[in-house]
């Protein structure tokens, strides 16, 4: 979506009460990979397409604060910009985040995408009802007599007539349910949207390690839901016993990945130190998308890291610089250059890739 770094930079910000000293070359970080959105906040283009007749608070607070990074004197490497309008704004939008506790990197940035593009949606405001057949919960669940991408494209057009900006342009991709009844043995395919994937890590002991194609394997692999957590069967018209399958359908531009480490156990919330390795370039995964879609090529461009506790931690951020001069690590006023090998570590927890054109 925006600048990457710009979400994960503000969240040590702001989570951490205090605000820091952006350098100018953080600047240049900023829209990278993502000039497009850059631009458009910058000329406010979204003024031109937004329907509601509200102010978009938070859109122009965010629009400043790249006006103010892109406007840093290049010869001035001690300018500060400070994101606490900005900030006071998205609290006021979500009181969620009010106060000094631990918040979440991940939902931080489901909040704020969701905040953004209802400022700026292209279409207008529809309050849904029971009444209305179009919208109506049972349609999202489709038979075979439609091709499957037919029914994908009907689902998506569906979508974009209430939900259409900038916002879901670059980030919004959508996800293909099949699920097979084991007594009648019909199935049924549903559609539904995503502006993230929340992946499961493997397992096993810190030292094992795992990939992250293991991660993207267990999230699409088969399960088995018992009567008690299975949807209606559509032909025996009662929950039964299934299996549902999650594979992707429409890959957006931009996908980000969510390692999820925390877990709850018997008693407590438990943060998995499992390493998961990714690759920096030629993520394919086509493998997860529709049969014979072919290669669907990404390339990383920043990482959002997590070290401490369930209870208190700490988050920086990596990002690829985009006059290709390597990475560089971002930890609250602090900026280092850091090798690839050093991009691989247990505190890897948000992963951004772009498509590759």
């Amino acid at each position: 979506m925006f600048s990457t770094v710009m979400y994960l930079k503000m969240y040590q910000l702001t989570n951490s009460a205090h605000l820091g000293r952006l350098e100018t070359k953080y600047c240049a970080v900023f829209g990278q990979n993502l000039t497009c959105l850059r631009d458009y906040c910058l000329v406010k283009a979204y003024r031109q397409e937004m329907c509601s007749r509200e102010e978009p608070h938070l859109m122009e607070a965010f629009s400043q604060v790249l006006l103010s990074l892109w406007d840093v004197n290049e010869e001035n490497h001690n300018t500060e910009v400070n994101p606490g309008k900005f900030y006071s704004i998205f609290k006021d939008a979500v009181p969620y985040f009010s106060g000094y506790s631990q918040q979440d990197a991940q939902e931080f940035l489901r909040f704020l995408l969701d905040r953004l593009h209802c400022e700026i949606n292209r279409r207008p405001y529809v309050r849904l009802t029971s009444l209305d057949p179009k919208y109506k919960p049972s349609t999202l669940f489709l038979t075979l007599s439609l091709r499957i991408d037919e029914q994908a494209s009907a689902m998506w057009k569906r979508h974009l007539e209430r939900d259409d900006s900038k916002i879901v342009d670059l980030f919004t991709g959508q996800l293909r349910s099949s699920l097979h009844c084991s007594v009648c043995s019909h199935y049924s395919t549903c559609f539904d949207v995503f502006c993230d994937l929340s992946l499961p890590v493997p397992k096993r002991s810190a030292a094992g390690g795992g990939s992250l194609r293991e991660c993207l394997d267990l999230f699409t692999q088969e399960e088995k839901l018992d009567e008690e957590n299975a949807p209606m069967c559509e032909r025996c018209n009662r929950r039964t016993e299934s299996t549902k399958r999650l594979t992707i359908q429409r890959f957006p531009q931009v996908i980000v990945m969510h390692l999820n480490r925390f877990a709850m156990s018997r008693y407590m919330v438990c943060r998995s130190t499992v390493c998961v390795s990714f690759p920096l370039t030629s993520l394919d995964l086509g493998p997860y998308g529709p049969v014979d879609c072919g290669p669907v090529l990404y390339d990383l461009y920043a990482v959002c890291n997590h070290s401490g506790t369930v209870n208190m931690g700490h988050y920086t951020a990596c990002c690829l610089e985009n006059d290709g001069s390597g990475w560089c690590c971002y930890n609250d006023s602090c900026v280092t250059p850091i090798s690839e090998n050093q991009l691989q570590s247990a505190q890897a927890y948000v992963l951004f890739y772009q498509r590759r054109k």
